[in-house]
């Protein structure tokens, strides 16, 4: 048996000596410490990032609560019955009583998809507050977290200056009163953002599940499907069928359409009918595609000025949406560097779906939805022209806002 001597002299010396360390422990340490200083770098730098789209956003929100606040003033609705008009009561029926069990032809809630009605309730559940709350505040963060990711798909596309121009004209665009409201853009806007940055990244499966959700928005969100089919065949194209790293880019068409799918087959488990969304649209709100939209707007409005006293505001900001798209549709296609082609073909799929139907033509909430074309003009604007492209649309945003709030003169 060894003396104690001995054992204290094999003992480490260096056990608790932090001055003593191995070179192993060291350089472990060395590599910890310098990993903790680069992920607050990253930190900072995102907080930075993000404090632009921050401050423009809310000081926007800001701007439409106050605008609320004095059409409460005028009218005597109340400040509740303003956030939910228009679709919000719809998206509120949803929420609190679920779906009907059989076909519509009139207006029913069947006509609105299930993911921002279904998030309202779990955020309402969560924090024991109104579907009204819910709603709002499930809108407002989906608005903010869109500003966010385009400011990031606008800055990869012309750099940061223009990230921050188009965050400005996109948050005062008169659009984007429906972040503001119990309406599901703010959610299918985030997440059609989203999509289009991960397939910019080659994340195919996380586009896929991002455009899969969407789809389960709104109808609008169908446009997202050709987008992912164009970058998948593009990825395909440029590195061959062959390299298993290509054929992975399929992922996000085959995931894009899930959640319209998804709401499908509920249907048909509930009413009998995978098309009862649709059913009542076609029947309770007469919508319908007519590759004539435009030119019977146009034509009703024509009638309205020569036999009418009254104007339907819906058909002149439809008009004017229709050649907004145009302008920026050209802008996408001349701009150098351009946007990418997922992007491009959602502009595309948007402006299609707007410009053929018979009821809701490219007004402000449509072509906020088609954000590239809002991108690529605050892009092309600069200085002095720009200043008036902003000082154009606040002076929009404060007109037409308060005749959307309440009333039936100008829908969102």
């Amino acid at each position: 048996m060894p003396s104690g001597a001995e054992v204290l002299e094999r003992w480490p010396s260096n056990q608790n000596d932090p001055d003593s360390a191995t070179p192993a422990s060291s350089a472990a340490a060395s590599e910890t410490a310098e990993t903790a200083i680069a992920g607050r770098g990253r930190l900072v730098a995102a907080m930075r990032r993000l404090r632009w789209a921050f401050a423009v956003y809310a000081a926007s929100r800001l701007v439409y609560l106050v605008l609320a606040l004095v059409d409460t003033r005028i009218h005597t609705w109340s400040l509740g019955r303003e956030l939910s008009n228009w679709d919000g009561l719809w998206y509120l029926s949803v929420a609190a009583h679920g779906y009907g069990t059989h076909v519509s032809h009139i207006q029913s809630n069947l006509g609105f998809f299930p993911l921002y009605p279904l998030a309202m309730w779990l955020v309402a559940h969560l924090l024991s507050s109104s579907l009204l709350l819910a709603g709002v505040l499930v809108s407002t963060i989906g608005g903010f977290v869109a500003t966010v990711l385009i400011q990031r798909l606008s800055a990869g596309w012309w750099g940061e200056g223009a990230g921050k121009r188009v965050v400005l004209f996109f948050c005062l665009f008169p659009g984007s009163i429906v972040f503001s409201m119990v309406y599901a853009e703010g959610m299918l806007i985030a997440l059609v953002a989203g999509c289009l940055l991960a397939l910019d990244r080659r994340r195919w499966v996380l586009a896929g599940l991002l455009a899969g959700l969407a789809t389960g928005v709104g109808p609008q969100a169908f446009a997202i499907i050709p987008a992912c089919a164009l970058a998948a065949a593009l990825e395909i194209r440029r590195r061959g069928w062959r390299d298993p790293q290509a054929r992975r880019a399929l992922a996000a068409p085959v995931l894009a359409p899930l959640g319209a799918v998804a709401f499908g087959a509920f249907l048909w488990a509930r009413t009998g009918s995978p098309f009862a969304g649709f059913t009542a649209q076609r029947y309770g709100w007469d919508e319908r595609t007519d590759p004539l939209a435009l030119l019977h707007q146009e034509t009703q409005l024509a009638h309205q000025i020569t036999h009418s006293q009254h104007i339907n505001l819906n058909d002149v900001a439809g008009l004017l949406g229709a050649v907004f798209l145009l302008i920026a549709l050209v802008q996408l296609i001349t701009t150098r560097p351009r946007v990418s082609p997922a992007a491009f073909a959602w502009v595309l799929g948007m402006g299609f779906l707007t410009v053929t139907s018979e009821n809701v033509p490219p007004n402000p909430r449509m072509l906020i939805a088609a954000f590239p074309a809002l991108a690529v003009v605050a892009y092309r604007l600069r200085g002095r022209a720009f200043h008036w492209l902003i000082a154009g649309s606040t002076v929009l945003l404060v007109a037409m806002s308060l005749m959307s709030f309440v009333g039936i003169e100008l829908r969102p």
